[in-house]
């Protein structure tokens, strides 16, 4: 009786490991494929906001000559958006 039970144990366990991939996406849902496109214009826009904002906070400390060129140029490009 305790082998059929280990046994069931073991065929459960090899029957969630390759169904992990349904299991995680029936109860565990990308919560980004529910957006709608405002809602990933706002999170693009908070993506974007924040970044600038960790950037000024550099340029803050020690002025413009603190960023890198690679900087500057994201700035300026995030600036126009």
């Amino acid at each position: 009786m305790s082998g059929l039970l280990i046994l069931g144990a073991i065929v459960a366990v090899v029957l969630l490991f390759f169904n992990r991939e349904w299991i995680k996406d029936r109860f565990f849902p990308d919560q980004k494929k529910n957006y709608t496109i405002d809602d990933q214009f706002n999170s693009d826009k908070r993506d974007r906001e924040r970044e600038i904002d960790k950037l000024l906070s550099k340029m803050g400390k020690n002025g413009v000559n603190d960023l890198s060129e690679k900087e500057r140029k994201r700035l300026d490009e995030l600036s126009k958006m």
